[in-house]
């Protein structure tokens, strides 16, 4: 999904005016004393949300780095913790991602494999395609042998709205290359994840 036209965008003012508008539909005074600066921290805090539509995913990972030894195993960074907003309703989806690739000839620094989920994340999204965003970046730009990206979230659309059922996590996958069509490397890759975390190191 390109980034927006930002030549489009409204400006500072309008967001904080739709922001009173929001407040007066709710049912209070966006004048008084409590919510007097709401307006300007709510189009502040937007910015920080939504920061991934003025990031390339792909320009991420485009330094590599050869010198690896030969080294052709799995390489996982799991628990990714990433925050997001469901694009239904504008409410928080948090959660962990957990990312690997089996190189064919090039790795990336492991920080920019948490950048391309944050560069994700930080849009308006559902689950599914957050997914296959990560994996299919990460699949065009280092051309490994196979992808795998897992995401555990919670949904507050569906825990403090609607039906209301706190402590629901979803899950989805994309598995791309050898990690679909090898079952032996996904088993792998599973127990890899099922491990310990070793929070000591």
């Amino acid at each position: 999904m390109p980034p927006s036209d930002t030549s489009k965008r409204p400006t500072q003012a309008e967001a904080e005016q739709a922001v009173r508008t929001l407040l007066r539909w709710a049912g209070d005074n966006p004048d008084r004393e409590g919510l007097h600066d709401t307006p300007a921290r709510v189009a502040r805090a937007y910015t920080d949300f939504f920061c991934g539509y003025e990031i390339d995913p792909a320009a991420l990972l485009r330094r590599t780095f050869s010198e690896v030894e030969g080294y052709d195993e799995i390489v996982l960074l799991r628990d990714i913790r990433f925050e997001s907003h469901c694009e239904h309703h504008l409410a928080p989806i948090i959660g962990r991602a957990h990312v690997a690739y089996l190189p064919r000839q090039r790795v990336v620094g492991i920080s920019k494999l948490a950048r391309v989920v944050d560069a994700y994340a930080k849009r308006l999204q559902i689950q599914e395609r957050l997914t296959a965003q990560i994996a299919n970046t990460i699949n065009d730009e280092l051309e490994p042998h196979g992808v795998a990206v897992i995401i555990e979230s919670s949904h507050e659309c569906m825990t403090t709205r609607g039906v209301h059922k706190p402590g629901v996590s979803m899950v989805t996958s994309t598995m791309l290359g050898v990690f679909r069509e090898n079952s032996d490397t996904r088993r792998e890759l599973m127990a890899m994840l099922n491990r310990p975390a070793a929070c000591e190191f």
